[in-house]
C-alpha cells in the first residue's frame, strides 16, 4: 500500500490478511491461494504489510478493553491516512471486528468476507467453473464460522461458493443458524480446554467425519486449525482434507 500511494494510486480493494494469514504456516496457504485468485483475474489489490496489526479482536474476547482500542485506533489511523475504502479478509475474526466495531472509533469501511467476495466473482462470471473437472464426485461438508455465520448471517455465500466447483456437498446434522463452534472463538485459540468429556472441536470433527466427506471446508483461520487437530485426533489425515473455499477455488482453477 504503500508503494502504491508513493506512486499517487489506490487500489481497487485492500486485501486485510490478519494475523493467521500473515503468520501462521497453514494458514499461509490460504492467503497465497486467495492471492493467486486475485492476480489471476487481474483485480487490482494492496496490502498493508508490515503496517498492518492484529485487528484486536482476541484482546477485547479476552477482557482487555484497553489493549483492543490501542491496536483499533492504530490500524484505524493507518487505513484512513491511506484513506482506504474497501476492504477483503479471509478471516471472519478480522471481517466482523473491522465491520462492526471499528466504525464506533472512526473507521468506516465497505468490508467483505473472501466467501461473499468470491460468489460475487463467480455470479459475474469473472470467476468460471466448467462442469466436471477434479471435483466431480468429491463429497465435500462444510463447517459454519461462528463469527462469519451467527453473527454476521452470511451463511449461502460460502455453499454457493462451494456448489460451483461440482461436487457433492453434504451437510452436517448441525449447520447454518445451528452449527456448532470448533472451539476457538472468543480467544479460546490461544488457551487449554477447562477439563471435560470431550474437546468441542473433537466433537465438530466427528460430525463432519459422519458425512463421510473426504474434505472438510472452511472458511476461517481459527476453524482451520480446530478441525485440522480434529482430523489428526481421528487419525484420519490421510483420508480427510480440511481446506479454505479459496483453496478449492484455487485447485479447480488449477492455479
Amino acid at each position: 500500500m504503500a508503494e502504491l500511494a508513493a506512486q499517487g494510486r489506490s487500489p481497487e480493494v485492500l486485501f486485510w490478511v490478519g494475523c493467521a494469514g500473515s503468520f501462521d504456516d497453514r494458514s499461509k496457504r490460504v492467503t497465497r491461494a486467495f492471492v493467486k485468485i486475485l492476480q489471476s483475474l487481474k483485480i487490482d489489490f494492496a496490502v498493508l504489510g508490515t503496517e498492518e496489526a492484529c485487528t484486536g479482536d482476541p484482546a477485547r474476547r479476552a477482557g482487555n478493553e484497553f489493549l483492543f482500542q490501542v491496536q483499533a485506533i492504530n490500524n484505524i489511523q493507518v487505513l484512513n491516512g491511506y484513506n482506504i475504502k474497501r476492504m477483503v479478509t479471509t478471516c471472519p475474526h478480522c471481517f466482523n471486528t473491522i465491520k462492526n466495531e471499528y466504525p464506533q472509533l472512526g473507521g468506516n469501511y465497505a468490508v467483505e468476507h473472501h466467501s461473499t467476495f468470491l460468489q460475487r466473482l463467480i455470479d459475474e462470471g469473472r470467476i468460471v467453473l466448467k462442469e466436471g473437472g477434479t471435483f466431480k464426485g468429491r463429497r465435500i461438508t462444510y463447517h459454519d464460522s461462528c463469527y462469519l455465520g451467527r453473527v454476521n448471517g452470511v451463511y449461502e455465500a460460502p455453499r454457493a461458493v462451494l456448489a460451483a466447483l461440482d461436487a457433492d456437498l453434504v451437510e452436517m446434522k448441525r449447520s447454518r443458524a445451528k452449527g456448532l463452534c470448533c472451539g476457538a472463538g472468543g480467544a479460546q485459540m490461544f488457551k487449554e480446554p477447562e477439563p471435560g468429556k470431550k474437546d468441542i472441536n473433537v466433537e465438530r470433527t466427528d460430525e463432519a467425519l459422519n458425512t463421510n466427506a473426504d474434505t472438510i471446508a472452511v472458511a476461517c483461520p481459527f476453524c482451520m486449525t480446530m478441525m485440522r487437530d480434529g482430523v489428526k485426533a481421528r487419525e484420519k489425515e490421510s483420508e480427510v482434507a480440511v481446506k479454505d473455499i479459496a483453496e478449492l477455488i484455487a485447485e479447480r482453477q488449477g492455479l
